[in-house]
């Protein structure tokens, strides 16, 4: 992508500027220009988030980098196989809907760590805190911005350290000044405007291949199956189906960052409908992302570099103006992860460390104040770590993401679903798999991709099967320290509240949303 730069024209540059004039204008609006309650909860913005807000934040904070670049390559090597990590996940948002938010909501918990140390103590609240940050901080803030700091230095001929101080000064900037309810407010503009922009790049490139049926002709069939068979080297089906559910449940139910905005919904129903309505935004995935790489395969086969996929797409087949258009959703896409991830991190800091343990008493005023200054220093110790990262070469960053999420998931899949779905899981028990089991998970990822790496060493299963052998190994482990723990009774001491039912309009969009899924599942297999 090196020739990229001199593609574009100073319209499009003109595009980018008004935009990030814009941007700025709204969150400055939402922050400053509105009336607030001096007492409004800055994290979860007031408790008023509608379900459109939290659906476009959760999906907002999903759409990353790494889904507009890497997907179009992985869809000009594979195809649509990749859609899974998309449309799979409708199955978890839906247990996030019914089965955790209900409860999350009933607790009246501001973070997830608040939510387990209600259930197992301040001790789990203590350890998960720290894991937490120091998640959010890797998988977040440091690889997204590692992928930011490579697009937009590529867009923008900037050097690393330059488009990485650009992203995260934009992104502190919402964070810092209104939290959440500012972070909601303006991802619902950059979502619309992500949708319009990438559908254009995908109709017109579907148009200029010969339409979508020229396009079926003209790829292997394989490409369009979500499913491949067990000789694949890439994406065998038994990998997704074992190995997926995994990280769905920690990604889409525990991960402060995608929870967020649930937590902060007007009531249980609108965070429930939130959520469906991100489970039908996720099916745009395949459509904005992995479309315009397989029809990149049919236009330009002899594309040497497959991560030059997308913007290849933008620059050959958009008119000036129009890629400034595309750039400037870009860099709307990596604000949106990363201003997100800051605020949960801020959250985090404050609530479960912070007030907790050091300052029970202490105001609304110093609260906003240490959540800031959690903020930059998240925010500097993030370039840190992504400068760091920036001098690792080799890596596919696609495959790299979707492995260090992989070898996250098992110990906080395994808390969660114990800690909410078994009584009898004891506070030794969790705080063994927080500790040792991450320690144990994160030790077999380190080992599987630095020290023995797979293309070296042939004895690894795929690394989706790994992590769900993982995940069995700490539930069996977290089941006998549970029934052997004989000290350990009365453990749940968390009030889920009266859990009240679903009614019919939540229950209507998504059973619709699952006969969808469904269909779509037998319409792409079998080819």
């Amino acid at each position: 992508m090196d020739n990229i730069y001199s593609y574009l024209h100073p319209i499009d540059f003109a595009v980018v500027i008004i935009y990030l004039i814009v941007l700025i204008g709204l969150g400055y609006w939402v922050s400053f220009g509105k009336k607030k309650n001096e007492d409004e909860n800055l994290f979860l913005a007031g408790n008023s988030l509608g379900w459109k807000s939290i659906g476009f934040t959760m999906w907002g904070t999903n759409v990353g980098p790494n889904m507009l670049v890497a997907s179009a390559s992985i869809g000009y090597t594979t195809g649509i196989v990749a859609g899974n990590f998309g449309w799979f996940a409708f199955l978890f948002i839906f247990l996030l809907a019914m089965v955790f938010a209900p409860r999350y909501l009933g607790a009246k918990v501001q973070t997830l760590p608040e939510f387990m140390g209600k259930r197992f103590g301040q001790s789990t609240r203590n350890i998960l805190a720290w894991y937490t940050i120091v998640t959010v901080l890797i998988s977040w803030l440091a690889l997204t911005l590692f992928a930011g700091g490579i697009l937009v230095g590529q867009i923008l001929n900037l050097p690393m350290w330059l488009s990485v101080l650009t992203l995260i000064a934009i992104s502190a900037f919402f964070t810092i000044a209104g939290g959440l309810k500012a972070i909601a407010f303006t991802n619902v503009f950059q979502m619309l405007l992500l949708i319009v922009v990438s559908m254009i790049l995908t109709i017109v490139g579907v148009m200029k291949a010969g339409g979508p049926m020229a396009i079926f002709e003209q790829t292997p069939g394989s490409y369009w199956n979500l499913f491949l068979p067990m000789s694949d080297p890439n994406y065998p089906w038994l990998a997704f189906v074992l190995g997926y559910p995994i990280m769905g449940v920690w990604f889409w139910c525990t991960d402060q960052s995608m929870v967020q905005s649930v937590l902060g919904a007007k009531n249980l129903k609108q965070g429930q409908m939130g959520a469906n309505f991100t489970g039908w935004l996720k099916i745009l995935d395949v459509a904005l992302f992995i479309i315009p790489g397989i029809t990149c395969f049919v236009l330009f086969p002899d594309l040497k570099n497959p991560d030059e996929a997308y913007m290849t797409m933008v620059t050959r087949l958009l008119p000036a103006g129009m890629v400034g258009m595309v750039m400037a959703v870009l860099i709307a896409a990596l604000v949106s992860t990363i201003d997100s991830a800051l605020n949960s991190l801020s959250t985090v800091f404050t609530m479960d460390i912070y007030v907790k343990k050091y300052k029970p008493a202490a105001t609304q005023k110093e609260i906003v104040r240490i959540g800031r200054i959690a903020t930059v220093s998240g925010a500097a110790i993030a370039i840190f770590l992504t400068l760091a990262i920036d001098s690792i070469k080799g890596l596919n960053l696609f495959d790299v993401f979707q492995a260090v999420l992989g070898f996250l998931a098992p110990p906080m899949s395994v808390v969660f679903l114990f800690g909410v779905l078994w009584k009898g899981t004891t506070t030794r028990a969790a705080n063994l798999i927080l500790s040792a089991g991450t320690i144990f998970s994160i030790g077999t990822g380190i080992l599987y991709l630095w020290v023995f790496p797979k293309e070296q060493y042939d004895f690894w299963p795929h690394f989706l099967l790994l992590s769900f052998y993982i995940f069995v190994i700490l539930s069996i482990f977290a089941f006998l320290v549970s029934y052997f723990d004989q000290n350990s009774k009365d453990q749940n001491v968390l009030d889920f509240g009266i859990l009240s039912k679903p009614d019919r309009k939540v229950w209507v969009p998504w059973i619709a949303l699952i006969i969808v899924m469904v269909c779509l599942y037998m319409l792409f297999n079998g080819h």
